[in-house]
């Protein structure tokens, strides 16, 4: 078995549209959260989102910007950024190695919904010949590869909120069997769109409240739903001997990946966290490690009553004796459906690296039924030596990651 480190970051979210100021703006306790600005609310009853704000398109063409949807735009700049962070472009290594995990769950929704409208109002010859690669999944992964030389495997993995942390995951397995050298993996999400919001709205799955400070607040227990959010995460791992062998930046090493169902239901957990729960031990389990030895979770932690309930039971299930420290990075950003895991992984690989377990802010009054050691309102300098990221998604999948810190 190989081990593979991380040595590569880029996230585009709605607190900052690189790695070092997403990072510094959480570990402040900001809120990204603010009034929908993509479309007109007013026949909506939800009118937060959490958007990214002032990005820097210039790395992309005139026509890729026209053409291509939005969550491919974010992909690709995210992807950019974590590959000139990990230094690969100034290192000669076999790119038929190089294999791309990148993820949506819903794709180009703006550009769906762009081309039914001329549809509606035109008539079929005027729907874009761009419609279809604009909204195809693998899209980002495809564009990613040409964009970087990646030759090696490139899948996508379409799992709903729990797809970035399901392509890392994969990712790790491939380059842990000696299949790929080197793996870009992540997510990336564009989806607040009129349809989109209208049809999660529908669900009752959005919070309905007006206040950016009393939206997104998982375990509490005046929780009404999530906000809505867009963006993307991006990480390169490597095989241990391939970064130490180009003397990379290792941020840490992942040692640890479970992923299930709970073929229960299409949208509702299990209500007692027993699949989940099943998904951290199968992580700790291929970590070959104790529940005692984790030292944070970065929770999925969506503010939904159902999702933050069942999390609680599924962490209390597998952490009886120990009580980790937990927060909800969705409380700053929202939830970034299915970049929210990859996102969140860089949480956990930042907060292991520099020291910091950042907090969940504006919970208030926590749920009894949500008991948890959660971290509020205040990030916490904490040296810590494991952390894990939980992601689940509607169609019961459940995904747990195990990180560990880097020591030489």
């Amino acid at each position: 078995m190989k081990r593979v480190v991380i040595t590569g970051l880029g996230s585009i979210t709605p607190l900052g549209n690189n790695q070092n100021d997403f990072w510094e703006s959480i570990v402040a306790g900001k809120n990204g959260i603010d009034r929908l600005s993509a479309f007109d609310t007013t026949e909506y009853n939800v009118k937060l989102a959490a958007e990214v704000k002032d990005l820097d398109f210039s790395a992309l063409s005139k026509r890729d910007l026209k053409f291509d949807s939005k969550h491919i735009h974010y992909a690709r700049i995210a992807a950019l950024e974590a590959y000139k962070d990990s230094k690969l472009e100034d290192t000669d290594f076999d790119k038929n190695r190089f294999a791309v995990y990148m993820s949506t769950s819903i794709g180009g929704m703006e550009k769906l919904e762009e081309s039914i409208k001329d549809f509606a109002e035109k008539g079929p010859s005027k729907v874009s010949p761009f419609c279809i690669p604009s909204i195809l999944p693998n899209m980002a992964s495809g564009k990613i590869a040409i964009d970087l030389g990646a030759k090696g495997s490139n899948v996508v993995t379409a799992t709903a909120c729990a797809s970035g942390a399901n392509s890392i995951g994969e990712a790790y397995l491939k380059i842990k069997y000696g299949y790929e050298n080197v793996a870009l993996a992540g997510a990336s999400e564009a989806a607040i769109t009129p349809v989109a919001v209208a049809g999660f709205a529908a669900m009752r799955a959005l919070s309905t409240e007006t206040d950016i400070n009393k939206a997104s607040i998982p375990f509490d227990k005046n929780r009404t739903g999530f906000v809505i959010g867009e963006g993307s995460g991006v990480i390169i791992m490597e095989e241990l001997e391939h970064a130490l062998k180009r003397n990379a930046h290792i941020y840490a090493e992942i040692i640890g990946y479970g992923s299930n169902c709970d073929a229960y239901n299409v949208v509702s957990p299990d209500y007692e966290g027993l699949s989940s729960s099943m998904s951290i031990l199968r992580a700790l389990e291929d970590a070959g490690i104790n529940p005692e030895d984790v030292d944070y979770i970065n929770a999925h932690g969506t503010s939904t009553v159902l999702n933050d309930k069942t999390e609680t039971q599924a962490i209390n299930k597998v952490f009886k004796n120990d009580k980790p420290f937990v927060s909800s990075t969705k409380s700053m950003i929202g939830h970034l459906l299915a970049a929210s895991g990859a996102v969140e992984a860089i949480v956990a690989i930042k907060s292991l690296e520099k020291g910091i377990i950042t907090p969940t802010i504006n919970t208030k009054e926590i749920d009894e039924e949500c008991n948890l050691n959660i971290v509020l309102d205040k990030s916490i300098k904490k040296d810590i030596n494991i952390a894990i990221s939980n992601s689940f998604g509607f169609g019961g999948h459940n995904v747990c990651l195990v990180f560990k810190k880097w020591c030489e």
